[in-house]
């Protein structure tokens, strides 16, 4: 069998025919594994699901208990019997249930890595290399620029902020699955102790990754029509980058803006958006890291989606690595 037979681009996204199933598809389809929550890759209308009891879970929370006609869990490590195809869900360290997918079949195996992050995140599982003959990887920061610094440092940087700012609000702007968690933790694990104030969008699911055992601290609503606008002064606001843009913004004490995201290292976009604090915090994999987990799984051949295809393509070229990009569509930067 040819790696080809066992996965090909289709329109509605990775397609397995021996399997009769799609990774991620962008549209309704009978049979759906999904890598994570996210809406880029997890979207409701499928006939069946199989994915993470988390990944489940989250959908569940974020379109419906009746998302999908049904849904099967599967445990990292588990193995599944689709027709005449195994597959394994093996951990991403992207989000919170999070999984990069084994497909096997006639001794061919494809793994389908989904977003992943390597270094070590209190909110989720950390990302386990998984042997195969092909892998498939994300490119989303698959350029040499991209160097994420620690993500300690970058709040260590906001802290610093909002010492010597004590009159302003800092107003962060984090994605609700996976970033805004990952940040708050990390501001606990810095030691600032104090009530987070957090946007109506979050709660739901802080709640669940509270439910899940990460400890997020004192949270509240970030409301200000019950209170002044001075009351927030000095105070940390977390909040969807959507929600900047409107009146709920511009209620908050001399608001100080902050973006969480591994896009910040690119100032042209921190000034479009009117951030005076970028942090530099991502939840992909940076260039350095993709590199280091190609070398790591040492697959055959490494087929790239959904990034900067051709510049990985090319450094996998130059090692030897057979390689090509897979053109996917319907694929955004939601976690990053």
């Amino acid at each position: 069998m040819k790696p080809e037979d066992l996965l090909i681009p289709r329109r509605e996204g990775l397609y397995c025919p021996p399997g009769d199933f799609f990774i991620d598809p962008v549209r309704g389809v009978d049979r759906a594994l999904i890598t994570h929550g996210h809406a880029d890759h997890a979207r409701a209308g499928h006939g069946h699901v199989l994915a993470t009891p988390q990944t489940l879970d989250i959908m569940a929370i974020r379109y419906g208990a009746d998302h999908a006609g049904q849904t099967q869990g599967a445990e990292f490590g588990e193995t599944v019997r689709i027709n005449d195809v195994t597959v394994s869900f093996h951990p991403a360290g992207h989000v919170l249930g999070s999984a990069q997918i084994a497909v096997e079949c006639n001794g061919l195996r494809i793994v389908a890595s989904g977003d992943y992050k390597p270094r070590p995140d209190p909110t989720c599982t950390t990302f386990e290399p998984v042997a195969c003959d092909v892998f498939i990887t994300e490119a989303t920061f698959a350029l040499p620029v991209f160097r994420h610094p620690d993500a300690a440092h970058e709040i260590s940087r906001l802290l610093r902020s909002v010492s010597r700012n004590p009159e302003r609000a800092h107003l962060i702007g984090v994605y609700s699955l996976g970033k805004a968690q990952r940040v708050i933790r990390l501001i606990r694990d810095a030691g600032y102790h104090q009530p987070l104030y957090i946007h109506g969008a979050l709660k739901k699911l802080c709640d669940y990754y509270e439910s899940q055992g990460t400890a997020l601290g004192d949270l509240r609503p970030a409301t200000v029509e019950t209170g002044a606008k001075g009351d927030f002064a000095g105070a940390i606001v977390l909040g969807p980058p959507s929600a900047f843009g409107d009146k709920w913004a511009r209620r908050f004490p001399d608001p100080l803006v902050s973006f969480a995201s591994g896009w910040m290292q690119v100032r042209a976009r921190a000034r479009q958006r009117g951030v005076e604090l970028p942090l530099v915090i991502s939840d992909h994999a940076d260039w350095d890291e993709l590199a280091e987990t190609i070398n790591t799984v040492a697959p055959g051949e490494v087929w790239v989606t959904h990034g900067r295809e051709e510049a990985l393509v090319r450094w996998c070229e130059m090692q030897g690595i057979a390689a090509k990009p897979l053109h996917l569509v319907g694929y955004e930067d939601e976690g990053d």
